[in-house]
């Protein structure tokens, strides 16, 4: 077996030196560095990647904590994680909580116990208290989510903002009886999307019949679910926004099943843009976030936190974009 002191003697340096040009290349001369490569190269030098982290109080591991891996838009977000964490010789530990707050509170005690250098939250649904104790201790990020008056970084879209843009083209399309479908109102995303609905009706001077106004949970059986509710009622929505896109696919499978037409009758507009909402029949009208974008940004600031550099700002807001389709027509 190689070592790194057989590397040090073909190459006549230190074995100081072959430490550095394998993990602080840009404090070695250009000329040393590349004799100690070409010896590694010939001696096909592996080091001991467990003993320098163990050195160092390092694992390359972090843990990114998801409400639901079953939502297609994490899996997006994760996507961007992945790429920055494997480009940086890290490696990316999944902890899926199901919403699930004492399952989250595990995930921080492994933060605690040093298996992991950092963690990225895709939810904040979560002990603020605790999740802000970490955070002072541990390098911690949000993504997607926020935690009111935290200075936690975080990395996510204007939620109230795009939900008010997305209600305002319902209304230009002439709806004014418009339905809308929530996240839990006990989430941040839940109440911002919801603030945005409300804020662009009273925008135009609307006024929202509260029986239109329904809590899902941003599963697909909730937006169906809800639908019928709302299918129930005397005078049924021109227009539904659900706040995301599986709850949407669950109101047009609800509508349908009612014999009735998606655009034709009923309008719908959904949130995230995630895949399947170009491919649903009808195509799906929806707000688009950046999700590898969300990611990838995401997991940047963990690694300057991780390397004890310095964060510029506490908020990253990324653009979003509503995406028109066919699922939305003007009121009949």
């Amino acid at each position: 077996m190689v070592r790194i002191k057989d590397v040090a003697n073909m190459a006549n340096v230190s074995t100081a030196t072959v430490s550095r040009v394998l993990s602080k290349p840009h404090t070695v001369k250009e000329e040393t560095m590349e004799k100690v490569l070409k010896v590694i190269k010939e001696l096909d030098y592996q080091p001991n990647i467990l003993a320098r982290q163990l050195r160092r109080l390092e694992t390359k591991t972090v843990i990114v904590v998801v409400p639901d891996i079953s939502n297609p838009f994490f899996t997006k977000v994760l996507r961007g994680i992945e790429h920055m964490a494997v480009a940086n010789g890290y490696q990316v530990l999944l902890g899926n909580t199901s919403s699930d707050v004492e399952w989250q509170s595990g995930y921080l005690n492994i933060l605690r116990q040093k298996q992991a250098d950092g963690m990225v939250f895709l939810t904040a649904k979560v002990n603020s208290q605790l999740i802000e104790e970490i955070a002072n201790n541990y390098p911690v990020v949000l993504a997607c989510e926020y935690i009111e008056g935290s200075n936690i970084p975080t990395v996510s879209i204007d939620n109230i903002s795009a939900a008010r843009k997305a209600t305002e083209y319902l209304i230009q399309l002439e709806h004014t009886r418009i339905g809308f479908i929530s996240g839990p109102l006990n989430s941040v995303l839940g109440q911002d999307r919801l603030k945005g609905f409300y804020q662009a009706m009273a925008q135009y001077d609307i006024k929202v019949d509260p029986v239109l106004i329904q809590e899902g949970d941003f599963t697909y059986e909730s937006g169906l679910n809800v639908m019928n509710k709302l299918l129930a009622l005397n005078q049924l929505p021109t227009a539904v926004f659900a706040a995301n896109d599986e709850m949407a696919f669950g109101a047009i499978n609800a509508i349908k099943s009612k014999k009735l037409r998606v655009p034709d009758d009923i309008s719908v507009i959904g949130f995230d843009d995630i895949k399947f909402s170009s491919i649903f029949e009808p195509t799906l009208t929806t707000v688009a976030q950046p999700a590898f974008e969300i990611g990838n940004i995401a997991m940047e600031l963990l690694i300057n936190l991780m390397n004890n550099k310095k964060v510029n700002r506490s908020q990253y807001i990324l653009e979003d974009q509503l995406v028109i389709r066919s699922s939305c027509i003007k009121k009949l």
